[in-house]
Parts: structure tokens; sequence; C-alpha cells
């Protein structure tokens, strides 16, 4: 999302408009780090710990949570510059 908007800073034929594709892709990225979380959580009730890696989906699903949430406050800060943009005139 960062580099999304540093480069429609920078650039002129990226606007921030088209910098949103970022927040979408952070916004599935994080819901896909989720569900990737918990089917490894299943996985090791199922093998009764055995196939390891608690920790590892552990640390997943809060990165994915921090990936939704990073991904819906860009979205609403875009959100509100578009509703201000447009009501400025």
């Amino acid at each position: 999302m960062p580099a999304g908007v540093a480069l429609a800073r920078e650039s002129e034929r990226v606007t921030l408009r088209l910098a949103t594709i970022s927040i979408a892709v952070a916004l599935l990225l994080g819901w896909f780090a989720i569900l990737l979380a918990r089917r490894a959580r299943e996985r090791i009730v199922l093998t009764i710990g055995r196939a390891g890696g608690a920790s590892t989906a552990r640390i997943g699903r809060l990165l994915g949570i921090v990936g939704v949430l990073f991904a819906t406050t860009a979205a609403l800060a875009v959100g509100f510059w578009g509703l201000l943009t447009l009501f400025a005139g």
C-alpha cells in the first residue's frame, strides 16, 4: 500500500485512484493469510499436534489481521479523500 501511494505521488501516469488497487490486493492477501492460518490450525488439531507449526499459524493469523486492518484503514482514508475532493469545489 505505501508503495502504491508513493508511486502515485512521484509518477504522472499513476493516480491515487489506480493506487487503490494495492489496497484491494492487501485486503485479499490478508483474508487469504487468515484462511490459511485457520486451515493450519485445523490440521494441527486433526494430527493432535504432531504436524507442528502452531506458532507459525498463530503468527500468520496475526499478520493477516494486521493486513486487513491496514487495508481497511487505507480504504477509509482514500474514500474520505475522494469525498473531500469531490465536495471541495
